[in-house]
């Protein structure tokens, strides 16, 4: 074992750097030394530095929970361009003979991205009880408590997998998690007892600011003159995919940039296309949902905007890190007009099931006695997010041995309600940030540390609002431009952006 004074060697020999960032040789320490640990970094704090070291040091191989494709893509192609080649990701994007081949190259990886839902894939389950899992990660493992209750209830099967696997070493990272949505993942995990390393969530370089306008109107007329005297990378955060192509074509009208729009209603080659023209500076400002951003390394980007408010802090915390990765100035605009909040509080109501749908669903599983398949359900007209929700609550019932109906309607509907109360209460918390009279770093802070760090610029607009008048100017370096049916190659080949 390698004592924790001697990590800076193969720090550099794999990844070319002396020196470690705060919080990464500590964690490393933990894995090497096989605890289970869970730790929390800001974003752009290099958290994958904190596995993908241990997994070339370690004899076995290292699986990574992976919440999105493209994040699992960029990842793997960083490592290989670093000459780390036994590096593979599984993903739906792979075709049916690569798939295959890394099914059965499985010993030779040292580590391997995965999503929670191919994972749990009988046949992968199978694979993975002949090779040695030196290391479980979950990444970005905030997904498990906000999204695994109900839109990707297969995070909350991750601990029956480390059991599987003989119970390896846990490892899972985030940005962002209260101390309620920490012992949430440790619980879901089966790993209470893991060791927290618990660092500073706010960024000193990032300056906060947000502007109330009359109406969508004045909103968007904001926009577009403060975009006007911006020259440096951007990202703009939409919660509706039509209005971030609305304001993206209203944007180029008016000449402000090179601008694209990015959601998950795109095609994924289209996504992929538009994500390489941000990263090489060929696109200025990207409009986009939540969809894009996470895991995206990119050092020099200036402005985060968010045009719609996010429906809760986590999700505001993590798209805001996206700015100033290379510790530089950067700022965030919140733009607000009365009624955004309907949106999210839309999208709470439609993530999970009404009290007649619960009961409809408790009847129909009666009815058939066994859990209805979604086609089953067609007259219940659920959601993916309400099916998956009912689908994972009554499995979980039936496995503590609760089988009587009107047991099961009373737990589940209690169930729904307390999530719907946690998502109503996270909105209320954005709300608060929104309209205080205070400092907005201490109130955005406030529910994740008790002190927050002394900012490098301006604060807020609460205590400064000249920030409102900060200006970038930065002469982009477009990297060699390809030609379409190049990207197409390098998107679609072997070897390309794609090659696991």
């Amino acid at each position: 074992m390698i004592h924790p004074l001697d990590l800076e060697v193969p720090l550099e020999k794999y990844f070319g750097f002396t020196t470690f960032r705060p919080g990464q040789k500590e964690v490393i320490s933990n894995v090497l030394d096989e605890k289970d640990s869970l730790a929390i970094l800001p974003t752009g704090s290099g958290k994958s530095l904190c596995y993908q070291l241990p997994s070339l040091m370690k004899p076995g191989i290292t699986i990574v929970v992976s919440p999105l494709i493209s994040l699992m893509i960029d990842q793997v192609k960083q490592m290989k361009a670093q000459g780390m080649k036994r590096v593979a990701a599984l993903h739906s994007f792979l075709t049916t003979e690569e798939r295959r081949f890394i099914f059965h190259n499985l010993r030779s990886l040292d580590l391997l991205y995965i999503s929670p839902e191919m994972l749990l894939m009988p046949k992968m389950r199978e694979a993975l009880q002949n090779v040695k899992v030196s290391l479980f990660v979950v990444d970005e493992a905030h997904c498990i408590s906000q999204w695994g209750h109900e839109f990707r209830t297969d995070y909350l099967k991750l601990g029956r997998i480390l059991e599987e696997l003989a119970d390896p070493p846990l490892l899972a990272v985030s940005a962002t998690a209260t101390p309620q949505v920490q012992e949430d993942i440790l619980f879901q995990l089966g790993r209470t007892k893991a060791q927290k390393l618990i660092y500073p969530m706010d960024k000193p370089n990032i300056q906060l600011s947000m502007s109330i306008r009359r109406n969508e109107s004045e909103k968007l007329e904001f926009l577009k003159e403060y975009l006007s005297r911006q020259q440096a990378p951007a990202m703009i955060y939409f919660s509706s995919r039509q209005t971030a192509e609305k304001v993206c074509y209203e944007l180029k009208e008016h000449n402000l940039g090179r601008i694209g729009f990015y959601h998950g209603g795109m095609e994924p080659v289209d996504r992929q296309l538009v994500q390489q023209q941000f990263m090489r500076n060929e696109l200025d400002v990207i409009c986009c949902t939540s969809a894009f951003g996470m895991g995206i390394d990119k050092p020099d980007i200036r402005l985060v905007i968010h045009y719609h408010l996010p429906p809760r802090i986590e999700s505001f915390i993590q798209e805001i890190g996206r700015a100033g990765r290379d510790g530089r100035e950067c700022t965030s605009l919140l733009l607000y007009s009365p009624g955004d909040d309907r949106l999210p509080r839309m999208f709470i109501e439609s993530e999970l099931p009404s009290d007649h749908q619960v009961e409809d669903f408790v009847y129909l599983a009666s009815a058939y006695k066994k859990i209805p398949a979604i086609e089953e359900c067609a007259t219940l007209e659920l959601s993916e997010s309400q099916y998956n929700f009912l689908k994972y609550q009554m499995e979980s019932s039936k496995e503590a041995g609760v089988i009587d109906p009107q047991t099961l309607l009373t737990n589940m509907k209690r169930t729904k309600n307390r999530r719907e109360e946690k998502k109503q209460t996270h909105l209320q918390r954005m709300l608060e940030v929104l309209h205080t009279e205070g400092c907005r770093r201490n109130e955005l802070y406030r529910h994740f540390q008790s002190h927050v760090q002394p900012p490098e610029y301006i604060c807020c607009d609460k205590c400064d609002p000249s920030v409102f008048e900060v200006t970038y100017q930065e002469k982009q370096n477009r990297t060699t431009t390809m030609s379409w049916h190049e990207r197409l190659q390098a998107l679609l080949l072997p070897g390309g952006f794609h090659d696991g």
